[in-house]
């Protein structure tokens, strides 16, 4: 079963290029038929690919397939490779399940949407796209994986392109992306050429051999590879363009915000974690900026009344908190919560797209309320998403997650007591917006009338993602609750777990801390928008309140920012190189050239007296010169 790892991306792209070619001419139901099963075919192979590598491991606990040599140019021979361990598989598995209940919620929610085949095409790419990421065995590859989901993401954001708006936030999403992109590509080109090799196991061996703790070659390899997560991930400064990215249909929310695009910087991370352990001020630095982005995010989304926007900004205060527990050196705790995270975060994102629809593409929350009574499925389950995401203490995955990262925030070698403050201060803010959004959509009075319902394909991820979101945190039960590590276990041929400064009494109280302040922040969202909303109005309404709220309504002004520093500037000159100054000397070179041209012809007479003239004018001027010389 080992040997068909290449079906898992090789399925995905195969549906995308049938529906391609073929998907104009085939009905609905077959275009779904072709999109959801691809998928679901990817699906399976992983699962069954995993069970065999439960029951029969392989000898060194890992599976290379080379398919073909990619190129060869000197030493550097990359291949067209796939590379099977616990930490890619396990990924990959995440990306196909998820991806295909994204899918077959799909078949239904786009099914009145002009582009269905084009649609599932694209999906099919981004995902195809996403595992070439995860499973490729070099760099170079896993560099091609990173552009496609950088295209999809163009491609699907933009998805309804004849709205301006929405080509706008699909070339932000683009061109923002792009900024990390580059500094990655010029890491690789640093790695290439002082490590010989781009296949990533010999080369963090070479590293590890060359290159001493806190060198400046791993220093300056480890931040440019930082800069392309910062960037696919949206973390501080490149978080601007997940935001706009909600102008693409829900499902594509769902699929880049849970388990594809966003995390592949977390994964980034994780997989060159030998690298960043050589840059110590690197990985530091890694720990500081998921700190400040999931406070940052964490505030931005009290304040959003747009229900994607909220989920949005979530997204970036979680990934944030799966930087934070990189930085700290706690691998397993971040690829932990990146798998919680898909599952509770893409059953919100699918949920709210079905109050969206239900509710003629209504997005404010202030014009929802009541909605438990008319739609109680879609309730329940994206209340459950919700408590996962609020970490509600023992019963959820996301309590289990979140709970080990702030662990190890306190109690590894790299943690700091401040960032274990700003992870607790995030998770009361977190079960502040998160608990505000479930109030103001479900609860008190009913504002919008429900025309359309959920059936079966919509309905059917729903209950699967919310049962995944609460038993998903029982495969890592920490030592005080029973110790049940599962998940570290199988992660730890790949990554190593940090030492603990504290012992298991610590761990009790920090846990403690971390559910009371959970409850806390969802008290206070039933205090001030349910029992006492005039509350929150007179704040809003002071003078200072509503200068906050309008600075973090619009990202704590970094679109502000940006757009006066990079954006205007570039328009201006843009405006003054109408004429295109760049080809002002080519243009030059050609008016002298016709010239000359014009003057030479002007002594083209017929005089033959002039010609014998310059003849012998010109004899003279040559004899003159050799004579001189």
């Amino acid at each position: 079963m080992l040997t068909l790892i290449w079906l898992i991306p090789a399925l995905p792209f195969a549906g995308c290029v049938l529906l391609a070619l073929a998907g104009s001419r085939l009905s609905r139901r077959a275009t779904a038929a072709m999109g959801v099963g691809s998928v679901s075919l990817s699906a399976l192979v992983s699962l069954l690919i995993m069970g065999q590598f439960l029951l029969r491991p392989p000898a060194g606990g890992a599976v290379t397939q080379t398919l073909w040599t990619w190129l060869r140019v000197g030493t550097l021979a990359p291949g067209m490779a796939f590379r099977l361990d616990p930490l890619s598989l396990l990924m990959a598995l995440v990306v196909t399940v998820v991806g295909a209940l994204i899918h077959l919620y799909s078949a239904e929610f786009m099914e009145g949407e002009a582009g269905y085949s084009r649609f599932f095409a694209y999906m099919n790419l981004f995902v195809g796209a996403m595992l070439t990421l995860l499973l490729a065995d070099n760099l170079l590859l896993l560099y091609l994986g990173w552009e496609g989901v950088g295209l999809c993401s163009y491609l699907l954001i933009g998805f309804w392109y004849k709205d301006s708006t929405n080509g706008a936030a699909a070339m932000k999403a683009f061109i923002v992306t792009r900024v990390g992109d580059a500094a990655m590509a010029v890491g690789l080109f640093l790695i290439a050429t002082q490590l010989g090799t781009l296949t990533i196991q010999p080369m963090l061996a070479q590293a590890q051999q060359v290159w001493p703790v806190g060198s400046s070659e791993a220093t300056i390899a480890a931040a440019l590879l930082l800069g392309g997560a910062v960037g696919k991930s949206a973390q501080l400064p490149l978080q601007t363009w997940l935001p706009d990215a909600m102008a693409g249909p829900t499902p594509v929310s769902a699929l880049i915000h849970a388990a594809t695009m966003v995390t592949a910087g977390v994964y980034l991370i994780s997989r060159m974690h030998a690298l960043f352990a050589l840059a110590p001020a690197v990985q530091l630095a890694v720990a500081v900026i998921g700190a400040v982005t999931l406070l940052v995010a964490g505030c931005s989304a009290l304040t959003q009344w747009d229900l994607k926007r909220v989920l949005a900004y979530s997204t970036i205060s979680q990934i944030g908190y799966m930087f934070l527990a990189l930085g700290v050196g706690a691998w397993s705790a971040a690829i932990f919560h990146f798998m919680t995270h898909a599952f509770f975060k893409a059953l919100l994102f699918l949920g709210a797209g079905v109050v969206i629809q239900a509710l003629h593409d209504e997005h404010n929350l202030f014009r929802m309320g009541g909605l438990r009574r008319e739609l109680p499925l879609v309730y329940w389950t994206f209340l459950v998403g919700s408590c996962s995401l609020a970490a509600l203490p023992l019963v959820t995955a996301g309590f289990y997650s979140k709970d080990l990262i702030l662990w190890y925030a306190w109690s590894s070698p790299q943690g700091r007591v401040w960032l274990w403050l700003a992870g607790i201060v995030g998770a009361f803010l977190t079960s502040a917006y998160t608990f505000r959004m479930v109030f103001l959509v479900f609860f008190g009075e009913q504002r919008g009338v429900v025309s359309h319902r959920p059936r079966l394909r919509m309905q059917a991820p729903l209950v699967i993602l919310a049962v995944l979101s609460v038993i998903g945190g029982f495969v890592e039960i920490p030592a005080v609750l029973g110790n049940v590590p599962l998940f570290s276990v199988f992660l730890r041929p790949v990554l190593p777990e940090p030492a603990v400064l504290a012992d298991v009494g610590s761990s009790a109280s920090l846990m403690a801390v971390a559910s009371v302040v959970s409850m806390a922040g969802i008290l206070l969202a039933y205090a001030l928008f349910l029992r006492h909303p005039v509350l929150v109005a007179r704040w809003a309404a002071s003078r200072w309140g509503s200068a906050l709220h309008r600075f973090w309504f619009a990202g704590w002004g970094f679109d502000w920012v940006y757009d006066a520093v990079f954006v205007r500037p570039f328009r201006r000159l843009a405006q003054l190189n109408q004429g295109d100054m760049v080809d002002a000397g080519i243009r030059g070179i050609a008016w002298l050239t016709a010239m000359a041209s014009r003057s030479l012809t002007r002594t083209e007479t017929g005089h033959v007296r002039w010609y014998a003239m310059g003849v012998a004018g010109g004899a003279a001027i040559v004899v003159a010169i050799l004579v001189w010389l």
